[in-house]
């Protein structure tokens, strides 16, 4: 007989871990070890599910790197004892998350699925349930006895996405994240119907590493018309600046005017690596299509390509951990780690 597939419930924080006290309307964290009685459709995935809870439960908006390194740790130590891991977290940062978790997996054989939802699991028209049923389906989908998923993705209304993929766009419809420059993995409508052409491929079956070391001093610029030298100036002076994720206009284009030029040419000269990344929504960066992104080619910028904001952040903060040297840092920034980006021609 085939193994059944034992799946790890994290939860981490968020709304779709709170259940509302119907006499005092307030919300509160719901008891994950009573999972099956309030949500007994589980019991029809043919998987076995065991749940983990942060001690305290974190809003999104307080995740930082401590708490990702809490939960790779919590995989690592429990990576071969399950066959996949679902993670439940609040929306609002999830992206931010899941795509830093993305990078500090290394040779990830198994899935780990995030998930979370607009509405709390006791609300009358929560999309918590349907969200974390999925999820876990997804998770203990497995071809040949192996999981069918090895790679960090993120769940939400209908739509498998790649995580290092996605952004969130709607703070209020319950299709609050997309996947602007790559197919969603798998759609789930009647039927769960996978498209295995755009999973994410290792070259081969290495063990498992855990990325622990990440570099936080970092900022995102976003520029924006009428932006002055001094608050340029000041944000690429802070003192131990590591990196900079810039977020520049249409396909890679920023002001010509020397003054700018200058101070980000001063700044690579110093070892702050600036990554040009652009606030568009889908589309890339295409450094030198443009007179505007010439000059950024020519002093040394690093092309985000088609990689999101929050991916960006999350693979700059990982690789600048690893102490990679300087000659090799903006090929390897600039070359597909976990399929968070096109590979550039």
């Amino acid at each position: 007989m085939a193994k059944t597939p034992h799946i790890l419930l994290i939860y981490t924080g968020g709304t779709i871990g709170m259940v509302k006290d119907f006499k005092t309307g307030v919300l509160k964290p719901f008891n994950f070890d009573k999972l099956i009685k309030h949500i007994p459709e589980i019991n029809h995935l043919d998987c076995t599910v065991d749940s983990f809870s942060f001690d305290t439960p974190i809003d999104s908006s307080d995740m930082n790197q401590e708490e990702w390194i809490l939960l790779v740790e919590i995989i690592e130590k429990n990576y071969d004892k399950y066959d996949g891991f679902v993670v439940l977290h609040g929306s609002d940062t999830m992206s931010y998350t899941a795509s830093a978790i993305s990078f500090m997996l290394e040779n990830l054989g198994k899935p780990v699925i995030f998930t979370g939802s607009q509405l709390p699991i006791g609300d009358l028209r929560t999309d918590a349930k349907e969200n974390l049923i999925t999820s876990i389906e997804i998770a203990s989908a497995q071809k040949n006895e192996k999981p069918l998923i090895t790679e960090v993705c993120l769940y939400f209304e209908y739509k498998l996405y790649r995580a290092n993929r996605t952004t969130k766009i709607n703070a209020e419809h319950f299709e609050a994240f997309t996947s602007p420059n790559y197919p969603p993995l798998a759609v789930s409508g009647v039927h769960l119907k996978f498209n295995h052409h755009l999973f994410f491929k290792k070259e081969n079956a290495a063990p498992l590493k855990v990325r622990k070391n990440l570099e936080n001093n970092i900022v995102i610029l976003k520029i924006f018309p009428g932006i002055t030298k001094e608050i340029v100036q000041n944000i690429l002076r802070i003192q131990d600046l590591k990196g900079v994720v810039l977020e520049t206009y249409g396909s890679g284009n920023a002001p010509t005017k020397k003054w700018f030029v200058n101070l980000l040419k001063d700044a690579v000269e110093k070892g702050v690596y600036i990554v040009n990344v652009t606030q568009c929504v889908a589309g890339s960066v295409i450094m030198g299509q443009y007179e505007t992104s010439v000059e950024l080619e020519k002093i040394g910028i690093i092309s985000g390509n088609d990689i999101t904001t929050e991916s960006a952040l999350a693979k700059l903060m990982y690789l600048l951990g690893e102490n990679i040297p300087k000659n090799e840092f903006k090929k390897v920034f600039e070359s597909q780690l976990r399929g968070e980006m096109s590979e550039l021609t």
